[in-house]
């Protein structure tokens, strides 16, 4: 697989690990009633963010094809499926037994966001293997 690939499966990685310690702070946040874990999280993403557009090497590395693919795959992965399941199962929830707080729907959002997360890194360590040993296999022959 090229090197390309790998920096992009890296970059969404942890893109989207970066995106849920800012979800899951609003959860602390919200928790705890203080602003500061979410604010540290706001200044480690902007932070990332800055580097990522202020080093060249990055700038260069994050525009290619690849890595736009990755991000939206693991956009798809962390944000559209848990938000619509969260709206689903909170809709259930509140059907069946009492309606949900905020906290309790931000926390349901965030448990589904990493399991998402937990399955798009298990897609790629998947398909990374299965492109190994077909790799090998053609080798071989």
């Amino acid at each position: 697989m090229p090197k390309v690939r790998h920096y992009a499966d890296l970059a969404a990685t942890l893109a989207g690990l970066m995106w849920l310690a800012v979800f899951w702070s609003i959860s602390i946040s919200a928790r705890l009633g203080s602003l500061e874990p979410t604010l540290a999280a706001l200044l480690g993403l902007g932070t990332l963010i800055l580097v990522s557009f202020v080093h060249r090497p990055f700038r260069v590395l994050l525009r290619r094809y690849h890595v736009r693919k990755r991000r939206t795959e693991m956009w798809m992965h962390i944000l559209a499926l848990p938000l619509t399941l969260a709206f689903l199962i909170g809709l259930f929830i509140e059907i069946i037994f009492t309606p949900p707080s905020g906290e309790q729907k931000m926390l349901l959002f965030n448990i589904l966001a990493t399991a998402g997360w937990g399955v798009f890194v298990l897609t790629l360590l998947s398909k990374w293997v299965m492109h190994r040993f077909s790799s090998r296999q053609q080798r071989a022959t």
